[in-house]
């Protein structure tokens, strides 16, 4: 048992762009109460009667907007950075057998760590891929990774590593993204769009302090260090002080709501037609709560996103392209996995 095993872990993707497999998705994915914090019965009221018969097929007809020939977008790149960090990790031995899953589709995490638990592997880092921390992406990857390591027996050897919001090599991962394409496709204002969470995810963690005042969130401290939107707005500041983006220059913004809750803004799409009419013509949007392009980013914003932008009177929005597998990333994670291993 010389060897390490690495896990890399995604949110989710469904098999294929129809509306049976969609449906299949979002019944599993909104069924976590980690995501929809609503009593079981009353959750599976929502889901099963409200949400999925409504959404499946609207999803896969976004789905398929953006299908690459070898499957989902996320399921793409997280393939390849995975095969990239195995590669790399392996360059003068074989000590790393690198899998990757998705806490929702497949392939599964309980498939992925029990192929890693065949490989006889002496411990399991395993690095869910949030930069931020949420009860709803970070804290239920966790919770399922361990759930299913207990039933193969291997619990005492998964170690994780933590939400990397702050670490100055996320933080450089991403500006170099940012200055690359500005570079080639000037613009006027950067948007910072992060997926968007319900209120309620935050003040139920730190009801004493989440949400009690307008700037609660501006400056990182010991109380707020465990806030999403905290993160959220220091990732932001981070890598436009690193993109050397004037304060005014660039917003910071939420996507991705579902439902009536009242989610934390302010929203992607407000603000896009906010700048439009204030006579922005050229606008790229940047998505750091996303380290792989997906759905959220392709689709929401690289096409509804943009033609919201154009309708309101901007003329060209364009999508800064997120880490994928880029060299830069790949070897961030590779030091990161030396790191937790040493």
């Amino acid at each position: 048992m010389n060897r390490t095993g690495v896990l890399l872990i995604n949110l989710g993707t469904p098999d294929a762009p129809t509306p049976e497999a969609v449906g299949r998705y979002l019944r599993e994915f909104l069924m976590d109460g980690y995501v929809i914090d609503l009593p079981k019965p009353l959750r599976w009221f929502f889901v099963h009667v409200m949400i999925v018969p409504r959404r499946k097929e609207q999803s896969a007809k976004a789905y398929q907007k953006v299908q690459l020939p070898k499957g989902s977008p996320l399921l793409v790149h997280t393939r390849e950075l995975a095969a990239n960090v195995a590669a790399r990790l392996n360059t003068n031995d074989n000590r790393y057998a690198v899998e990757y899953a998705m806490r929702y589709g497949n392939p599964s995490i309980a498939t992925s760590l029990e192929k890693l638990c065949a490989q006889d592997v002496a411990r399991i880092m395993v690095l869910p891929l949030y930069p931020q921390y949420a009860e709803s992406s970070f804290e239920t990857a966790v919770v399922e990774t361990r759930r299913r390591a207990a039933e193969l027996g291997c619990a005492d050897r998964v170690t994780f590593l933590t939400p990397f919001f702050e670490r100055p090599e996320f933080i450089d991962s991403f500006a170099s993204r940012v200055v690359e394409h500005l570079e080639k496709h000037p613009a006027e204002h950067v948007v910072f769009s992060f997926h968007s969470l319900p209120e309620r995810h935050l003040t139920k963690l730190n009801p004493q302090h989440c949400l009690r005042a307008v700037d609660c969130c501006a400056q990182l401290s010991e109380v707020n260090r465990h806030c999403y939107r905290a993160q959220c707005l220091f990732t932001a500041k981070s890598i436009a002080r690193q993109a050397k983006l004037k304060r005014g220059a660039y917003t910071v913004s939420f996507q991705s709501r579902l439902g009536r809750a009242k989610w934390l803004g302010p929203n992607t799409e407000d603000v896009l037609k906010s700048l439009a009419q204030r006579g922005i013509k050229r606008v790229a949007v940047s998505c750091p709560s996303f380290v792989a392009d997906c759905l959220e980013t392709l689709e929401e914003i690289a096409i509804r996103g943009r033609e919201t932008f154009i309708n309101t009177g901007g003329e060209e929005l364009c999508l800064i392209p997120s880490l994928n597998s880029h060299p830069v990333w790949v070897e961030t994670i590779c030091n990161w996995i030396r790191e937790l291993g040493d």
